[in-house]
């Protein structure tokens, strides 16, 4: 049976967390509302209040600016490169891939392989595979690309392919 003594415990210790939360929310919060009551306010600002039952606040939409210096907004914001979804099957003649790349044109998609490796690169996905076995003949994969979504199947072969070239699949 569990002592009551831990369950109190733990709730003490999680009240202080939420307590400790809601005092440095609240800080930032008048931090700002002293910030933008002492320096004027720049642009047009659209401040919606909030009065619900046990909800009270502000919605607030425009630009503040705490210096003389003008804010440039970057032309395009900076693509980080994401690791696509994937899913490798090892079946009895074949290893199949799924790989998602939602968005991209099938000609951006890049598809090279070497011995046990697969790598695809496209727009600002980038996926490196290690394949379950090394009998597998790239130079019979196959590739084709619908619905974001490619398809990769390489056939498998008896004995270990020892090729260490690079391949490029082509997608149909």
């Amino acid at each position: 049976m569990t002592d009551n003594y831990e369950n109190d415990e733990i709730f003490r210790n999680l009240n202080r967390f939420y307590k400790r939360v809601m005092e440095n929310m609240f800080s930032e919060i008048r931090g700002f509302e002293n910030r933008a009551s002492n320096e004027p306010l720049k642009g047009t600002w659209n401040i919606q209040p909030i009065r619900s039952p046990g909800v009270r606040g502000f919605v607030a939409q425009g630009r503040w600016q705490s210096t003389n210096e003008p804010f440039i907004a970057p032309q395009q914001i900076p693509q980080k490169e994401r690791e696509p979804l994937t899913d490798i099957f090892d079946e009895k003649d074949n290893i199949k891939i799924y790989i998602e790349l939602p968005g991209a044109d099938k000609e951006d998609i890049i598809l090279n392989s070497t011995k046990r490796h697969v790598e695809v690169k496209a727009k600002n996905f980038f996926k490196a595979l290690e394949l379950p076995t090394k009998n597998v003949d790239f130079e019979k994969a196959t590739a084709s690309y619908k619905n974001g979504v490619l398809e990769v199947i390489v056939p498998k072969v008896a004995s270990e392919v020892n090729d260490e070239k690079r391949n490029t699949i082509e997608i149909e």
